[in-house]
């Protein structure tokens, strides 16, 4: 685990200056690109100023698309999630199990132990339990359960355990019941928008395939590539919602949340570590910025 120097964070000292060791974040995202979507701005900021991100797909991907399936769709999408990676500047891992089969297992939950120790992870972040896809909730239990079990020796003994347990966060999601997403910590990625839409124009099968097909719009796709970008930018600016913009207030100031244009939160879960606001300006140093 590390510790970042929030003395420095608070001086105006320039980004690449304050890194004394890097941060270690990892992503569990169900299915490759669900990381990119809730996390690609975040990430790439944290990319920028030094730190260690990893983005983890539990899911091969080989169901999702409308034509292709199986082996052949695994490889493409593995190959996309790769693509993504380069473009954010950080590190992206495809795990082999099945789209649409996920279950919460003690061989998945290993799985999910050996990624957060090898990562040396001070932050974890991965989906609420609560969502419309069992494979999105499942990968929210999976790392759940796996809050505690990272710094137990017995669990998982072919794997170091961590000394100290990370805090857990959750992505955002847009679902109420039972309880609805709570925004802690708001992220302004106005300044790295471009390149999160890099790495989401990395998944060509889910952006420009998949998801225009599930949606009926599939014929609303442009054929040229600065117009597929356009159409790609236009789906995903979306207006900073009321609660969203509060959060960003308290983290950069009435001025500043005021000006941003895109941002992305994280919900606290309870079973990890519980930061002070002090320490989660010292996890998310961009909020000193």
């Amino acid at each position: 685990m590390v510790t970042f120097c929030l003395i420095c964070s608070l001086s105006g000292i320039n980004a690449q200056e304050k890194v004394k060791e890097p941060l270690n974040v990892i992503v569990f995202g169900a299915h490759p690109d669900d990381s990119d979507n809730k996390m690609g701005g975040t990430a790439a900021l944290f990319a920028q100023m030094g730190h260690r991100v990893k983005f983890v797909s539990v899911i091969n991907g080989d169901a999702g698309h409308y034509e292709k399936g199986g082996g052949h769709l695994a490889k493409i999408r593995r190959k996309e999630a790769q693509e993504a990676g380069k473009r954010l500047g950080i590190e992206y891992t495809v795990l082999d199990n099945h789209d649409g089969e996920l279950f919460p297992t003690i061989e998945v939950r290993h799985q999910v132990i050996r990624e957060i120790r090898k990562w040396d992870a001070d932050i974890v972040l991965t989906h609420r339990p609560v969502d419309y896809h069992p494979d999105h909730r499942y990968t929210g239990v999976l790392v759940q359960d796996a809050a505690y079990l990272v710094i137990v020796p017995n669990v998982t003994p072919d794997t170091p355990p961590l000394k100290k347990n990370p805090v857990f966060l959750y992505l955002q999601d847009h679902f109420q019941k039972p309880n609805e997403f709570k925004a802690d910590i708001t992220v302004d990625i106005t300044s790295v928008f471009d390149k999160k839409m890099d790495a989401l124009d990395a998944h060509t099968s889910q952006f420009y395939e998949w998801l225009p097909w599930t949606a009926g719009k599939l014929l609303d796709v442009p054929k040229t590539e600065k117009e597929k970008r356009e159409f790609l930018n236009k789906g995903w600016s979306r207006p900073i919602s009321d609660k969203t913009r509060a959060s960003l207030t308290k983290w950069y100031g009435s001025q500043k949340a005021m000006k941003a244009k895109h941002a992305e939160s994280f919900e606290i879960c309870e079973y990890g570590k519980q930061p002070t606001d002090e320490e989660i300006r010292e996890l998310f140093p961009m909020l000193n910025n």
